[in-house]
């Protein structure tokens, strides 16, 4: 399973709450994985023009704009919008007339889920998924009355 999407809106979301900039380093510890992979994988996101990189001393990433701004369409897209499932025809071009037919029904079906699933994406901020965090947090923190 490719979780790319998943752990790179993770990331996001604390670049939102935080101060100053995440090193390659600090969220390479934060997602179990070495810097390396963090810096290629962001590097998509720098391309599309949602996050900025610093070298040196007091560097990392930052964001370039609002969460709000940002959709998980567009987090989606900026990380070379992956295959959305991972099935498909056993034969893309058969010569067996039942075959034909399951892979013109597999396919229609596998086009609208995608579209649906496209929209869902697109209509979701990362600002959404922040605010369902504060939410999450909010109803963990007793209250002092």
């Amino acid at each position: 399973m490719d979780a790319r999407l998943s752990r790179m809106l993770h990331l996001l979301i604390h670049m939102g709450r935080m101060q100053g900039p995440l090193t390659s380093e600090t969220a390479a510890t934060m997602l179990g994985t070495n810097p390396v992979v963090v810096r290629r994988t962001m590097a998509g996101l720098r391309e599309a023009g949602y996050v900025r990189s610093v070298k040196g001393h007091g560097g990392g990433w930052s964001l370039t704009c609002g969460l709000e701004s940002i959709t998980m369409l567009d987090v989606h897209r900026a990380l070379g919008e992956n295959r959305i499932f991972a099935f498909g025809p056993a034969d893309p071009a058969p010569a067996c007339l039942v075959e034909q037919a399951v892979n013109e029904s597999l396919q229609g079906a596998l086009q609208e889920a995608e579209a649906l699933l496209l929209q869902r994406l697109a209509d979701v901020t990362l600002a959404d998924i922040a605010d369902d965090f504060e939410r999450r947090m909010a109803a963990l923190t007793p209250s002092c009355s």
